[in-house]
């Protein structure tokens, strides 16, 4: 059903092409922003707000954050990198492959477990909830619990709470949040874990529980000049704290963490 081997070959493809599509947004003078999947709609929304009142163009590739931040690795070409978690911008970071001194940490956000809309399913997130009987011989959609930040915080919440061994081996994973929520949008699985700011985005689910915040890391954004960018690239990261740019995140669901910028 989730077609695991055309994924791992989609993401190899995606090295390719986004390593081409770098190459021609920086020979082109444009500020090239590669960010976590999660922000899609909020940074389309507020590039064009950027547009708009500079003139100044913004162009995006999202994708999972561990993807962006080895592509980054194998061919700087971006200019600002906004990760989903923080274990990501380090990686870049001790690889001296980001501006130290541009690093912030700009957004929070909510990890909840979705079903589709017409779901009529309650399940109170707790310790030891029957999250595997919740399934009903289906799979749980979630990011690559090895990479994908949304997965990570989503074992360690499960793990938290005493549930991961019994659906360790009931999942379907995606390699970013959006694919993973997409599989419960289209019903490909009962449920799914995935960031507030998602479900709120997908008519086509709704919210069965938020996990406790004590149950995984704080779920953080940090985002980042890279070594490599270009002079209109502080411009924007200026823009991303400003007090329409934070308007625009809030309204998305996000928790706005520099109110300071």
């Amino acid at each position: 059903m989730f077609r695991f081997r055309a994924m791992r070959t989609a993401i190899a493809v995606l090295f390719l092409v986004t390593a081409s599509f770098s190459n021609a947004y920086a020979d082109a003078g444009r500020t090239l922003v590669f960010a976590a999947a999660s922000l899609t709609d909020v940074l389309t929304a507020i590039g064009k707000s950027y547009e708009a009142e500079t003139g100044k163009k913004v162009v995006f590739s999202f994708a999972a954050s561990s993807v962006l931040a080895r592509q980054i690795e194998a061919a700087p070409a971006a200019d600002i990198f906004f990760s989903a978690d923080a274990e990501w911008m380090d990686y870049l970071e001790t690889r001296s492959l980001i501006r130290p001194d541009s690093r912030a940490d700009l957004l929070g956000n909510e990890l909840v477990l979705v079903a589709p809309a017409a779901s009529t399913l309650t399940l109170p997130i707790k310790h030891g909830f029957p999250l595997l009987e919740a399934l009903n011989g289906g799979r749980l959609a979630i990011g690559n619990p090895e990479s994908v930040p949304a997965g990570k915080y989503g074992r360690s919440a499960l793990t938290s709470l005493g549930v991961w061994g019994a659906v360790a081996d009931h999942l379907a994973q995606a390699e970013n949040v959006r694919v993973a929520l997409t599989y419960v949008a289209r019903g490909e699985t009962p449920l799914g874990i995935v960031y507030k700011t998602d479900a709120l985005a997908q008519k086509k689910v709704r919210i069965v529980g938020t996990f406790p915040e004590d149950s995984h890391l704080p779920i953080t954004y940090p985002v980042a000049l890279t070594k490599t960018a270009g002079s209109d690239a502080a411009a924007f990261l200026a823009f991303l704290g400003s007090a329409e740019a934070r308007e625009i995140f809030a309204r998305a669901g996000f928790t706005n963490l520099a109110q300071g910028q």
